[in-house]
């Protein structure tokens, strides 16, 4: 996020509480209950915005709740706050996406759910990359070669926007190399949070400081 957002802004974080006897389930219900005060926690410091850049638990709260949290948070924080989840459809809507391939590192209930998301979100998924990392569901365990490999192994339609879901999972590299092989929009989690975050700051998001994946999907944007 540090390289998506330099330059012209600074970066403020705070965690979700560590909670290692809950299952994956109950760790996203928590921090959908604990995200006020996580907010909260920033103090008196004068934020611009704020992404909350957890895209499962947001899932569980459909296009409709998310949207309604995020817009109840702004009002209480009082400066604009979005999920990963709403800063992907703001940045799939101005690149004119309406069809998707998604691609999960989650394991199947919690890509069922994103799945669920998207179309209730008026987006077609045409189809879905279940990525493993040495034959497991695991975000932050997937490496470059591994995503990459089973991306191109795939058989994907030509018309829909790769959409890569989990803010835990690295793609700079892999989204480097792929770029190459397609004309098509990449979307990730960090990406479009950093799409919106810069759109709302009034930041550009193309140029030559800009980092190349961000110039690359605002060029999209313009198109559309």
């Amino acid at each position: 996020m540090s390289r998506l957002m330099a330059p012209g802004a600074d970066i403020y974080t705070t965690r979700f509480p560590v909670l290692p006897d809950t299952d994956l389930r109950g760790r996203l219900e928590t921090y959908n209950e604990v995200l006020p005060g996580a907010l909260g926690g920033f103090g008196s410091l004068r934020l611009d915005a704020a992404v909350v850049a957890c895209t499962g638990s947001h899932y569980l709260l459909s296009p409709r709740g998310d949207r309604e949290v995020c817009d109840e948070l702004s009002q209480q924080a009082g400066y604009p706050v979005r999920s990963a989840a709403m800063a992907i459809l703001a940045a799939a809507g101005a690149a004119g996406v309406d069809r998707l391939v998604l691609v999960s590192p989650y394991m199947p209930w919690l890509t069922e759910l994103s799945e669920t998301y998207w179309r209730d979100a008026g987006l077609s998924v045409a189809h879905v990359v279940k990525v493993q990392a040495a034959g497991r569901y695991s975000p932050y365990d997937v490496t470059t070669d591994e995503l990459v490999a089973q991306v191109r192994q795939a058989q994907l339609p030509d018309d829909a926007a790769l959409l890569f879901t989990g803010t835990g999972m690295f793609t700079f590299d892999a989204l480097a190399e792929l770029a190459g092989d397609t004309g098509r929009p990449l979307l990730t989690s960090n990406l479009a949070s950093a799409w919106w975050a810069r759109d709302t700051l009034g930041l550009p998001n193309s140029g030559p400081d800009v980092h190349p994946l961000l110039d690359r999907l605002s060029s999209k944007a313009v198109a559309a």
